[in-house]
């Protein structure tokens, strides 16, 4: 293979529905650890030193997307970090917010100041650290939905929903208050660093959505749309990473909320070239193998479903390839770069 050389235009193109000049790589998110075994250095415990070791990581972490053949580097600082660490959202503890009394004496305002003291020197040593020819893809992290649940939980916002309709639609409003403030900051002094912007907001299973579509057209998608314009507005397209059937309310999502592009798939709500057809003439499609097959199948498999599956797509103008959801510890090494390793083949590079 001849010297990989990023262009992180292929994803802008991807992302804005037009047809790149290669086929792009792209993942939600890759484990540090799984890099880590892949080149076979160590890094992950840099990311907790001061700020030297902090922009070594940094360095070996967007190394690997370069090594691997990315336009762009994957990177994501997560909202619910600095609400309960997601460990609401999860279902691991209860809410801090029970009822109108709690939602009244929180300082919703501490969660941007918290934001940045937690984040502020991660973008700086991501802005250091980016190989020439690539720019970032991600931003701030955790969409409306999984925020909301952060504060609530799932469970017992259904209950609020039932108890108290106006206390539902304010957690909504807020958080989206919330999400809108720190988002500006963000577009402001690190939006430089960032070719498409995105976070992660899952709406659904395998069957439905989790919310009444109707709640999700009147909650979530108006406070989408406040994100989506800023985005837009400094000139940058936007994907929605949303895992779920959430079919119900994709015609409101890129007609409402305007996304660029839309990112997750799993066989068993619908394979990726499904998704292409539904919604490729209208916005890009970013994925392409279901993580199942990548934790369990073997590399000829794997190989064979990547070749079919941009055989099946190929047409389509403003796709981007990878799993169709992420890259965590339990994805075996050698699945994953037999995924890429076919792209890079098939692109030639």
């Amino acid at each position: 293979m001849r010297e990989f050389q990023p262009d992180y235009a292929n994803i802008v193109d991807a992302a804005l529905n037009r047809k790149p000049k290669r086929l792009p790589l792209y993942e939600h998110n890759i484990s540090a650890k799984k890099m880590e075994e892949i080149r076979g250095r160590k890094f992950v415990d840099l990311y907790d030193g001061n700020d030297a070791d902090k922009a070594e990581y940094f360095r070996e972490y967007s190394r690997f997307f370069l090594e691997m053949g990315y336009d762009t580097v994957t990177f994501e600082a997560c909202v619910c970090e600095v609400v309960q660490g997601g460990a609401c959202l999860s279902g691991r503890i209860p809410g801090i917010i029970r009822d109108r009394k709690d939602f009244d004496s929180f300082d919703f305002g501490s969660v941007a100041e918290r934001y940045w003291l937690r984040f502020e020197r991660d973008f700086r040593a991501l802005r250091e650290s980016i190989p020439a020819g690539m720019r970032a893809i991600g931003g701030v992290g955790n969409g409306i939905f999984e925020t909301v649940q952060d504060f609530v939980g799932y469970t017992e916002l259904c209950m609020i929903r039932a108890d108290d309709p106006e206390l539902y639609a304010a957690l909504f409003t807020t958080v989206g208050d919330v999400l809108a403030s720190i988002w500006k900051r963000f577009l402001a002094e690190f939006g430089d660093i960032y070719c498409v912007c995105r976070f992660g907001d899952d709406l659904g299973f395998k069957s439905s959505t989790l919310l009444h579509p109707d709640d999700i057209r009147l909650h979530v998608i108006p406070q989408y749309r406040r994100i989506v314009d800023l985005v837009h507005a400094s000139g940058r397209p936007f994907i929605l990473h949303s895992c779920g059937a959430i079919f119900e309310v994709m015609d409101d999502i890129i007609g409402e909320a305007r996304i660029d592009a839309k990112h997750s798939n799993e066989d068993q709500i619908a394979p990726f070239p499904v998704w292409v057809e539904r919604y490729g003439s209208r916005i890009g499609l970013f994925g392409g193998l279901d993580m199942d097959l990548l934790c369990r199948s073997n590399e000829a498999i794997i190989k064979a479903k990547v070749l079919d599956t941009i055989a099946r797509t190929g047409a389509q103008k403003g796709l981007a390839f990878g799993s169709g959801n992420s890259i965590p510890d339990y994805v075996p090494a050698a699945g994953y770069l037999a995924m890429v390793n076919t792209v890079r083949e098939l692109r030639g590079d």
